[in-house]
C-alpha cells in the first residue's frame, strides 16, 4: 500500500476507495503509483517499508526515506590544508590604520602576532612592515578534523635521515682517525680497534668496521625503545611480560592431543608440560608450574608459610601489610634454626663421635668429568686411548688352587642344580682337579646314564623273546623320558603291528574294567601295578577307542530300512 501515506484521517468511504486502489494495482489493472521524481512505486511493497516516519512524511507517496541521502564529501578530501607561512602580494610602504601595531600587517593584532616583539613597533617606526598573511577557510569534515596526519608534509621526514646520515659520517670519520694514530701495524690489531665484525663481505672496506655492530653508540637508542610485548623503562631496567610475542607459539599448539595438559583460556595458564616426556630443562614449555617453582618464587612461599605459621602462634606478621617485618623475622628465625642445628650436631658427635664419616669428597670430584679420550671401533675395540679400568672387589679374583684351570662357579650342572668348575665338572668345593677324568666320571655317574644303562641290560636280557621292534627302542625309550617332547607331540612314526596290538589290549582293558565294575573287584597286577611306560602305539589306540561324548553324532542310531 504505497498510497496510505497521506496525511489526515480518511473517512470510509475514501478508505473503501483507497483499499480497491491498491488491490487493482496488485492485480495490474490499475496503473502503479509515481514518487516526487516520477518513478513507478510497486504496489507489492508492504506498507512498513513503503509509509514514511512522520518526521520525513512529505504527504506524497514515496520512497526517498529508504534511500540513502547524497552527502556533500568534498570537505573530506585530502590534500586540502592550510598554505603555512604565505604572505599575500607585496608588504605596504606605510602603516595603515587597523594594523598590527608591531609588525604592520592587517590580518591580526598585537596580541595574535608572532613575530618578535619589537622595541618600538611599526606603528611608531613606519619601517619594515610585514605583509599580510593568506587566510583560508578549509572546510573540513568529520574524518578530516579528527585525522591526525591531515595537512604533515612528508618531506620534513628527510630532515631526521639526513640527521642520522651525518651523525654516521661524523662517527667513521673518528673511527678512521683512531686508526690512523694506531703505531702497530699488525691487521688484526687494526680490525680489533675498529670492530669489524659483521660489517665485511657487506660491501665496505674490511679495514674499517661497520656502524650495525657498534653496541656503544646504539645503546641510546635501544634502551628508549620497548621491546615487542613488554613494557621496559630504560630508568629502572625493569620489563614486564604482559602479552605473548606474536612469532611464539601458542601453548595450546605446542601438543594437540586432548589428552595433554589442560589449557585454560580464561588465565591464559597451562600448568602442566604439554611433552612430558621431554625433561623441563630442554622442553621449549614446561608449564607455569615450572616457572613458579624456579627463581625466588620458592622463597616468597617459604616467606608465605612462615608468615602463617607465626601469625597462627599470635605473633603480628603479616607479609603483605609489613614485608619488611616478615622478612628480617624470617631470616632471623632461620639464623636461630641454623645454629640449633649446628649445635645439636656438635654434641651429638662428641658424644658418640664419627666426625671423620661424614667428610666425603665434594660431588664435583666423585661424578667429575675427566680429560682422557678413549675412541672406538664399530665391533667395540679401542682404537685410541686407554680403557677404564675395571672396578675390583674386595675378594681375590682369578685365582687358581688345587691344579684348577677355572675358578669356582664356572660351571652350572642344571640336573643337579649345583655350581662347580668347568675343568672337571667337580661339584666339591677346593676339591683336586681331575680334568678329563673328571668330566667322564661325573657323565658316568649321572641318573641318566644309569637309567639308560638299566634299560640297556634289560634289553639285552629279553632277547630270546620274539619282537618286530628293533634295538633302538630301548634308546628311544630313554630319549623319550628324559626329553622334553611329551608322547604324541611332534612327527610320530606309529608300527602297524604293535598298533594293532595296542588296539586289542586296550579293548580286553575295557572288557575288563566292566567285568570288575559288575562284580565289585579287581585283579591284581597289570598295568596299574607294574611300571609300565606308555609308548606312542598304546597312546594312539587310547585316543582311538575312547568314546567322544562332545560328539554330536555319537548316540545317532539309523532306524530306517532299505
Amino acid at each position: 500500500m504505497a498510497s496510505s501515506s497521506a496525511v489526515g484521517k480518511l473517512s470510509r468511504e475514501e478508505f473503501r476507495r483507497q483499499k480497491d486502489l491498491d488491490a487493482a494495482r496488485k492485480a495490474g489493472t490499475a496503473p502503479a503509483a509515481l514518487d516526487e521524481e516520477g518513478r513507478p512505486i510497486n504496489p507489492h511493497i508492504p506498507q512498513y517499508i513503503s509509509q514514511a516516519p512522520w518526521y520525513l512524511d512529505t504527504g506524497a507517496p514515496s520512497l526517498s526515506h529508504q534511500r540513502r541521502p547524497d552527502y556533500d564529501d568534498s570537505a573530506n578530501k585530502l590534500n586540502e590544508w592550510y598554505d603555512r607561512g604565505a604572505k599575500a602580494g607585496p608588504a605596504a610602504t606605510k602603516y595603515r590604520k587597523g594594523a598590527c601595531e608591531n609588525c604592520g600587517a592587517m590580518t591580526h593584532k598585537k596580541a595574535d602576532c608572532l613575530e618578535r616583539p619589537r622595541k618600538k613597533g611599526a606603528k611608531y617606526t613606519n619601517t619594515n612592515i610585514q605583509a599580510d598573511e593568506v587566510i583560508q577557510n578549509v572546510a573540513a569534515g568529520y574524518a578530516a578534523k579528527r585525522d591526525r596526519w591531515n595537512g604533515y608534509d612528508p618531506a620534513e621526514h628527510k630532515a631526521i635521515y639526513e640527521e642520522y646520515a651525518a651523525v654516521e659520517a661524523a662517527r667513521q670519520k673518528l673511527r678512521e682517525e683512531e686508526i690512523d694514530n694506531q703505531t702497530t701495524t699488525d691487521l688484526a690489531a687494526v680490525r680489533k680497534v675498529a670492530k669489524a665484525g659483521k660489517g665485511e663481505g657487506k660491501g665496505g672496506d674490511p679495514d674499517f668496521g661497520s656502524s650495525d655492530e657498534e653496541d656503544a653508540d646504539e645503546d641510546k637508542y635501544a634502551d628508549a625503545a620497548d621491546a615487542v610485548g613488554q613494557k621496559l623503562d630504560a630508568k629502572t631496567r625493569i620489563t614486564v611480560r604482559n602479552l605473548r610475542i606474536r612469532e611464539d607459539t601458542a601453548k595450546y599448539l605446542i601438543n594437540l592431543d586432548p589428552e595433554s595438559a589442560y589449557y585454560d583460556p580464561k588465565t591464559r595458564s597451562m600448568r602442566d608440560a604439554p611433552n612430558k616426556d621431554i625433561p623441563p630443562e630442554e622442553a621449549r614449555f614446561a608449564g607455569d608450574n615450572f616457572f613458579r617453582y624456579s627463581g625466588e618464587a620458592p622463597e616468597v612461599q617459604k616467606l608465605q608459610l612462615f608468615a602463617w605459621q607465626a601469625a597462627a602462634r599470635g605473633n603480628d606478621v603479616h607479609l603483605n601489610a609489613n614485608p619488611t617485618q616478615g622478612e628480617l623475622l624470617h631470616q632471623e628465625f632461620r639464623e636461630k634454626k641454623e645454629e640449633l642445628k649446628d649445635t645439636s650436631k656438635i654434641s651429638i658427635l662428641a658424644k658418640y663421635g664419627g666426625a671423620q664419616y661424614l667428610e666425603t669428597a665434594p660431588k664435583e670430584l666423585l661424578q667429575g668429568q675427566t680429560e682422557n679420550y678413549v675412541e672406538y671401533s664399530r665391533t667395540g675395540q679401542i682404537i685410541k686411548g686407554h680403557e677404564k679400568a675395571k672396578a675390583k672387589s674386595k675378594y681375590p679374583e682369578d685365582v687358581l688352587v688345587n691344579n684348577h684351570q677355572a675358578v669356582w662357579g664356572s660351571w652350572y650342572d642344571p640336573s643337579t642344580a649345583t655350581w662347580g668348575y668347568a675343568c672337571c665338572h667337580s661339584i666339591i668345593h677346593i676339591s683336586y682337579c681331575s680334568g678329563m677324568a673328571g668330566i667322564e666320571a661325573a657323565q658316568a655317574s649321572s641318573a641318566q646314564h644309569l637309567l639308560s644303562s638299566a634299560q640297556l641290560n634289560q634289553s639285552h636280557a629279553s632277547a630270546a623273546e620274539p619282537s618286530t621292534s628293533n634295538d633302538n627302542e630301548p634308546v628311544s625309550r630313554i630319549e623319550q623320558n628324559y626329553s622334553k617332547q611329551r608322547v604324541g607331540e611332534g612327527d610320530v612314526k606309529l608300527d602297524k603291528e604293535i598298533l594293532a596290538k595296542a588296539l586289542s589290549d586296550e579293548k580286553k582293558r575295557k572288557l575288563g574294567g566292566d567285568s570288575d565294575d559288575r562284580t565289585g573287584k579287581k585283579k591284581k597286577g597289570g598295568l596299574e601295578s607294574s611300571s609300565h611306560d606308555v609308548t606312542e602305539e598304546e597312546l594312539e589306540a587310547y585316543r582311538m577307542s575312547r568314546r567322544m561324548t562332545e560328539d554330536p553324532m555319537a548316540n545317532y542310531v539309523d532306524s530306517e530300512t532299505f
